[in-house]
């Protein structure tokens, strides 16, 4: 099995079998594990019995028989343009998407110095709108104080 490449048993499946002739046994003997190659029988023996899919018409020159439909066209070759469109879609759009949220990034900065600034202004006026208040308070407290009659000013 090993000379002929196979890798089924080649007696079993009827393929090969065993020989008596001293011939061909001294030929082998001669040439171990070296495949040795005969044909039996006569042309016509060999074309009655070949396979019914095989159409018999003439012989080319080299003595081979010629099919009875012609080989199926090869299939053509695996292309690799749909997986790179694709490949090159995914990394265009990462790009896009990357820029897009640098842009958002760099809005949400501004937007984050706005907010300090309008609570730094917030801060400032609710101060001063508390002076105010504070001092209005004053002025009523000494208002009523006033009214009671109460004075604490000596």
């Amino acid at each position: 099995m090993k000379a002929w490449g196979a890798d089924a048993d080649l007696f079993a499946r009827g393929i090969a079998e065993r020989i008596d002739d001293p011939k061909l046994l001294a030929e082998a003997a001669e040439k171990p594990g070296t495949v040795i190659k005969r044909a039996r029988g006569t042309a016509a023996e060999h074309l009655a019995s070949a396979d019914k899919s095989m159409k018999a018409t003439p012989r080319k020159a080299e003595g081979r028989v010629i099919p009875a439909k012609p080989p199926a066209k090869p299939r053509p070759r695996s292309s690799r343009t749909a997986l790179d469109l694709a490949e090159q879609k995914l990394d265009d759009y990462r790009r896009s998407l990357e820029a897009r949220i640098a842009e958002v990034e760099e809005e949400r900065a501004r937007i984050g110095t706005q907010i300090a600034k309008v609570r730094k202004e917030g801060r400032e006026l609710t101060d001063k709108f508390q002076a105010t208040i504070d001092k209005a308070c004053a002025k009523y407290e000494d208002a009523l104080d006033q009214c009671a009659g109460r004075d604490d000013r000596v």
